[in-house]
């Protein structure tokens, strides 16, 4: 069942595509284009009206002698054959002896004229032999053709143990009458040569996979060519065709923009291409709100880094990082701070002062925060903002003996409005990310987990015995999620609302009938396994209608997977002995926990059902059954699609037995009070 609105996944696919855009839209524009005519109006093919010089001296990589060099590297590497081919060399031998064989029959024939015999020794499939080795055959007496028949086994035999390639198969046969016994005769040698010759085949053939692959070896073993004009060097002349080489050069040169340092040029060029490269490496595989995160505060570093500004102390970079670390987790926040701060560095005209603040005020706003689901992380978070970049401007304006006790007092007071900038930024997009582009920031899900909000109203009001099943599921799942270091917050949160398609039914669970009334003893199995699966596809409808994020759904979706409704499925089996063609009435719709959050959830839920309904007297009862429901759900591949590893499950499962050891331990029956006649 797919858990996720076909608005959410637009959304998601136009954010995404708009997020990469203009991404690479404002790093290209803030760092490399300026506005303005081009100088030179140039472009490959055309003819130059004027001679085109270079304003300076530059050296720079040539793309287009590299790849010149790379294409002639390739040319030059010769043709890879494969070794010599045993099986040709046999095969050939195979040939000869059949050759000899019809020679010999030939030979003996007493029937034949000794036209037919020369017609029919003319006539051999594969072998030319000539007139004069024809009659140098017939004429042969048996003892010189039976010597001459070994030796020609023996060339080809000696011959083919050699490389043969199809190009150097002439030069071969040309040297057969070298190895030619010198025990024959001048025609006999002829003979020899002639049959042996006619029977070598070539045995080593063109590899073109090993070919390509010498070639990419050679090609990548060219490194880059560095091109050098010198200042006033013609570069194209009037009236000459332009090609690539002058193209790349006039590039390289900045000609066809606005004039500017071509330092720069070259600083923004390598700068921009780090950048993009490393947060695609990062952010391509998270949603497209963390790179429409990043991008934001792109576009707002292009107007507040401005050198030593006031206005550049004010930037909220702090913000930027909680944002990422509250929804793509620190390691990814460290990645998107560090570029921004290099980014905006560069912006501000390369103030080394400015990226040490910046990126002191986020981390340490960062380590501030931590989880970030208490408002009062947030406030602490923005003090220490405001401190970490005071550190850095004391340390940079204090060492000198010209810095201006106000301008530091100006910027001191920037530190801490900054703090506090960041920390309003953060909480209120918080809010609007979390309530209208469905992120699940940690104060998010500590509200939606309150008691009061309305699903969970209506699920204590319908169904309190769900209630208070989603309540232990929660527990339990929450400290197996801190166990192995999984979200424990979204566990939580995500258990909650697990269930909560079941308050549009809730006479249909065991857990709310109430005086033994069975609502199923009147319906048959696939009805009721029908309606307890429906609590699923119930539970998203409402979650959808309330706007629960779609990580929650997940839990809904997910917490069942594919498996299916046991009790049920049994009942049937009985109806119809044991014969069921079509399970799927009784399956689940899936899809299997895709998170190792939701896994979680799942198998605690059903450990949970599982000892509530068997009423375990001893922890030893409770741990068995936790190992069979963990063990049955790896053995169906329920958690195949979760990511937990084994150790992780293992780990999952002893906090389960501790957590329900718990709650369901053994209690003493206290005896009741007898009442005395006089109360």
């Amino acid at each position: 069942m797919e858990s996720k609105s076909p608005w959410s996944e637009v959304v998601r696919r136009v954010g995404s595509a708009f997020s990469f855009s203009l991404l690479a839209l404002l790093i290209t524009l803030t760092l490399i284009w300026e506005p303005g005519a081009s100088r030179v109006n140039l472009k490959e093919g055309d003819v130059s009206p004027y001679d085109v010089r270079s304003p300076r001296k530059i050296s720079y990589v040539s793309q287009v002698l590299t790849e010149r060099a790379k294409a002639q590297a390739a040319a030059s590497v010769g043709e890879i054959y494969d070794p010599p081919d045993p099986y040709v060399a046999r095969r050939q031998l195979a040939k000869a002896s059949a050759v000899l064989n019809f020679i010999e029959a030939v030979r003996s024939d007493p029937y034949a004229s000794l036209d037919e015999k020369r017609l029919w020794l003319g006539a051999m499939e594969g072998v030319s032999v000539t007139e004069e080795v024809i009659s140098v055959l017939l004429s042969l007496p048996e003892s010189r053709w039976e010597a001459i028949s070994r030796e020609v086994l023996s060339v080809l035999e000696r011959a083919m143990r050699n490389e043969i390639r199809e190009s150097r198969l002439p030069e071969v046969r040309r040297t057969i009458p070298a190895m030619v016994s010198w025990e024959l005769d001048k025609d006999e040698v002829k003979v020899v040569t002639n049959l042996a010759g006619n029977l070598i085949s070539p045995n080593s053939f063109p590899n073109p996979e090993k070919t390509e692959e010498a070639k990419k070896i050679a090609q990548e073993s060219v490194k880059p060519i560095v091109r050098s004009l010198e200042k006033g060097e013609v570069i194209v002349r009037a009236g000459d065709v332009v090609g690539p080489l002058e193209v790349e050069a006039i590039e390289a040169l900045g000609l066809n923009r606005n004039p500017f340092d071509p330092y720069r040029l070259a600083g923004a060029v390598a700068l921009a291409s780090t950048v993009t490269l490393g947060l695609a490496f990062y952010f391509s595989r998270f949603q497209p709100y963390f790179l429409l995160i990043f991008t934001f505060f792109l576009a707002l570093a292009r107007f507040m880094a401005s050198g030593q500004s006031f206005i550049s102390y004010l930037f909220p970079i702090a913000s930027c990082a909680a944002l990422l670390s509250l929804n793509a987790g620190r390691e990814v926040a460290v990645a998107g701070t560090l570029a921004l701060s290099i980014l905006s560095g560069y912006m501000a005209g390369g103030s080394l002062e400015l990226v040490g603040y910046w990126l002191a005020s986020a981390s340490f706003f960062l380590l501030a925060l931590g989880k970030g689901d208490k408002v009062n992380l947030y406030l602490k978070a923005g003090l220490a903002s405001a401190l970490g970049g005071l550190g850095v401007i004391l340390a940079f304006r204090l060492p000198w003996e010209s810095f201006n006790p106000l301008e530091l007092t100006f910027v001191a007071g920037a530190s801490a409005l900054n703090g506090l900038i960041s920390v309003i930024l953060t909480l209120g997009a918080s809010f609007i990310l979390g309530s209208f582009l469905g992120f699940v920031t940690p104060l998010h899900l500590v509200e939606i987990s309150r008691p009061t909000h309305p699903l969970l109203q209506l699920l204590l009001l319908k169904a309190p015995g769900t209630y208070h099943h989603s309540l232990l599921v929660a527990s339990i799942a929450e400290q197996a999620a801190e166990r192995i270091g999984a979200n424990a917050l979204l566990t939580r949160v995500g258990a909650y609302f697990h269930d909560i398609g079941k308050s549009l039914h809730p006479y249909f669970f065991a857990e709310n009938q109430l005086g033994g009334v069975n609502a199923h003893r009147s319906l048959d199995p696939r009805t009721s396994a029908r309606i307890i699966i429906s609590h699923v596809k119930d539970g998203l409808d409402l979650a959808k209608k309330y706007r629960l994020p779609r990580q929650i759904q997940d839990f809904i979706a997910q917490h069942h997977g594919t498996d299916i409704t046991p009790y049920f499925y049994h009942e049937e089996c009985k109806l119809k002995n044991g014969v069921i063609e079509d399970d799927s009435c009784f399956r689940y719709p899936g899809p299997r926990p895709q998170t190792k959050e939701t896994a979680i959830v799942m198998l605690a839920d059903s450990c949970e059902a599982a000892v509530r309904a068997a009423k375990p007297s001893s922890p030893e009862e409770i741990e068995k059954i936790v190992r069979k429901i963990v063990k049955e759900k790896l053995e169906r591949g329920e958690l195949d699609e979760s990511g937990l590893t084994l150790k992780e499950v293992e780990e999952i499962r002893k906090a389960f037995v501790a957590a329900l050891q718990g709650v369901f331990h053994p209690r003493i029956q206290y005896p009741e009070v007898e009442k005395s006649g006089q109360d």
